[in-house]
């Protein structure tokens, strides 16, 4: 029951969050999601709030990226996001979206403390404060899937970075599929 009122309580801030930007010119995209959904575990991927610049406000600039590798072997999935801002903005918080094109083991599967599963083949992680240029954050999964697949294509994008403006989000955007070898493979 305590779990249940604790969803409905962050998704009735979510709303409010929503309604009170007055849902217009200030209003973000469809799928962008606020770290405060992903930390509370009330999120979903058609999650919309407004952005972080009220109307007639500049907004500030931050060019997040996100690099690092996957690795699979027999059912053993490991994935490192190494997450850092370019500038020249900081930024409090932003959210990264890690998709599967295989589900994971419904069966015992523990994430790291700031990410959720959502749907059956995606995982969102808060990264925390990320300063201009600044130290990297760093998200790591161990995930077991559902069988053995002899591949899997892994996807990593922003899915939220606070309102700031990004001039090149061609670095926080990667596909790589990867083999069962148990080789490292970069993106």
């Amino acid at each position: 029951m305590f779990a249940m009122c604790k969803a409905v309580l962050a998704v009735s801030v979510a709303v409010a969050t929503v309604v009170g930007a007055g849902g217009g010119a200030g209003a973000a995209s469809p799928g962008v999601v606020a770290p405060e959904a992903v930390k509370s575990g009330a999120v979903a991927p058609e999650t919309v709030v407004p952005e972080a610049v009220a109307p007639g406000m500049v907004a500030p600039e931050a060019d997040v990226a996100h690099h690092g590798y996957a690795s699979l072997a027999g059912d053993r999935l490991e994935v490192l996001v190494l997450s850092r801002n370019h500038g020249p903005s900081g930024l409090e918080d932003a959210t990264v979206r890690i998709g599967l094109s295989v589900p994971p083991s419904a069966v015992g599967q523990k994430l790291p403390q700031g990410c959720v599963r959502v749907g059956d083949r995606e995982v969102l992680c808060t990264t925390g404060p990320l300063p201009a240029d600044g130290s990297l954050h760093e998200t790591r999964l161990y995930l077991r899937t559902a069988g053995t697949p002899s591949e899997v294509t892994v996807s990593v994008a922003t899915a939220w970075n606070g309102g700031a403006t990004d001039r090149d989000p061609s670095n926080d955007q990667h596909q790589v599929l990867v083999p069962a070898t148990g080789d490292a493979y970069a993106f």
